[in-house]
C-alpha cells in the first residue's frame, strides 16, 4: 500500500508503507550510520521524531532480542530508501517491518533519501506527517495542519522511568539519572561491576544523595534542556557534592547548570561516523552522536567550564571538564550502542575519578 510522507513546507514524498498502518507526526530528522537500525529506533532520545536512514538498505540482518537501547520505542516513524523482506542473520527474529508493527510506528520505503537529507541540510529539521497506508490525503489541509501542530516539549517526562530501580554490582554505588536513558549506559555500568542505582528525571539532589553515591551519571535524552528548567537545578545542587559524568542532554543540562546556555542546531548530529577532537590528547575519535542541541561555547566565560572536545565538521562543542570539581561531560555516546567504541574509556575515567575522591575524602 501507499504511504505518504508530507513537509511542513508543503514537499511530498511518495512511497510504500511498512510497519503500522497508523498515520504519525514529528519532526523529520536523519541519521548516517551504516548499521544499527535496531539500536537507534529504540533510542529514547528520538522521541517525537521520523528518523530517515542515509543508508539506503535497512532491515537486511533483521531484529534480535540482545540489541534494544529502550523496551518500547519513542521514535515516531522511520523513513528508508529500501527495507529488507527476508532478514539474514543467526541472531535475527523479526524482521525491521514486524517490529514497527509490533510497536505501532509506522514506515515509508522506496522514497528518494538523499534528496530529503539534502533538504534538511539547506532547510533545517522540519515538521512531517506520515500518512495511514493507503489513505489519500488532502496536501493542502495536511501542511496547514502542520503548520498549527506544534512540537512537544515534554519529551523527557515521556520517556524517563517514574520509579527508582537498582541494578545491583559490588564496585562503586552511581545514581544514574533518566533523562531517555541508552541501557547501553547501564550495561557499560554493569561491566564495571559498579552498584547501580535508576532514578526518574524528577528525582530531587537530596533524595540522590541520600542513597550515598560513589558518583552520579547523567544520561542521554530527547528534546531542548531548556525544557526541563528542574533538572538543571538539581545538577547544580551536586555539583560538587560527588563527582559527575554526563552525556548527551546529560552533557547540556551540565553546562546550563554552570551558566552556560545552549542553542538549537540546523539539522543536528546524527550518526554512527562523527569525528570528535580530544584537546587533551590531540586524538581524533569516531564517535556516535544523537542530538539537536548543542552548547554555546561563546557562553563559557565565567563558568568555570573547559572545553575538553570539539567537533571536526562544524567546531561545534562536544566535551567539558569542570575546574574546580570532579566533573566532566560529552556531547557524544561513549556506550557505543550503535559504535564505534572509541569513547568507551571515558566510563574507566569516570572510575578513576570516582576512586581519586574517595582516596581525597579518607584522608581528609
Amino acid at each position: 500500500m501507499k504511504r505518504y510522507l508530507i513537509l511542513e513546507d508543503g514537499t511530498v514524498f511518495t512511497g510504500e508503507a511498512f510497519g503500522a498502518e497508523s498515520a504519525s507526526f514529528g519532526e523529520v530528522v536523519f541519521n548516517t550510520s551504516m548499521t544499527g537500525y535496531q539500536e537507534i529506533l529504540s533510542d529514547p532520545s528520538y522521541c517525537g521524531q521520523i528518523v530517515t536512514m542515509t543508508y539506503p538498505l535497512q532491515g537486511n540482518y533483521g531484529i534480535n532480542s540482545d540489541d534494544f537501547e529502550s523496551i518500547d520505542p519513542a521514535v515516531k516513524g522511520m523513513v528508508v530508501r529500501e527495507a529488507a523482506d527476508f532478514p539474514s542473520n543467526f541472531r535475527s527474529t523479526m524482521s525491521l517491518s514486524e517490529l514497527l508493527e509490533k510497536k505501532g510506528i509506522p514506515g515509508i520505503a522506496g522514497i528518494d533519501t538523499r534528496k530529503l537529507t539534502r533538504l534538511i541540510r539547506v532547510n533545517g529539521s522540519i515538521k512531517g506527517i506520515l500518512t495511514a497506508a493507503g489513505e489519500e490525503p488532502d496536501v493542502a489541509q495536511v501542511v496547514e495542519k502542520l503548520k498549527e501542530t506544534p512540537l512537544p516539549t515534554n519529551q523527557v517526562a515521556q520517556v524517563s522511568i517514574t520509579r527508582p530501580y537498582p541494578s545491583p554490582g559490588r564496585g562503586k554505588r552511581v545514581v544514574l539519572i533518566d533523562y531517555g536513558m541508552k541501557h547501553g549506559i547501564l550495561r557499560e555500568l554493569n561491566k564495571r561491576k559498579c552498584d547501580v542505582i535508576v532514578v526518574p528525571h524528577n528525582t530531587s539532589a537530596q533524595e540522590i544523595l541520600a542513597w550515598g553515591p560513589d558518583g552520579v551519571m547523567l544520561s542521554n535524552g530527547p528534546g531542548d534542556p531548556k525544557n526541563v528548567p528542574e533538572c538543571v537545578d538539581v545538577v547544580g545542587e551536586l555539583l560538587g557534592q560527588v563527582p559527575i559524568f554526563g552525556i548527551c542532554l546529560g552533557h547540556q543540562l551540565f553546562a546550563r547548570a554552570c551558566g552556560a546556555e545552549t542553542f538549537k542546531l540546523k539539522f543536528g548530529h546524527r550518526g554512527g561516523n562523527h569525528p570528535v577532537r580530544d584537546l587533551v590528547t590531540g586524538k581524533i575519535e569516531i564517535t556516535s552522536q544523537n542530538h539537536g542541541y548543542a552548547v554555546d561555547e561563546e557562553t563559557l566565560q565565567g563558568t568555570r567550564l573547559k572545553v575538553t572536545h570539539t567537533a571536526l565538521n562544524d567546531g561545534t562543542n562536544e566535551g567539558l571538564a569542570h575546574l574546580d570539581y570532579p566533573a566532566f561531560t560529552v556531547q557524544y555516546h561513549p556506550e557505543s550502542s550503535p559504535g564505534p567504541e572509541d569513547s568507551n574509556y571515558l566510563f574507566d575515567r569516570f572510575l578513576e575519578m570516582m576512586n581519586a575522591q574517595r582516596k581525597e575524602q579518607q584522608h581528609a
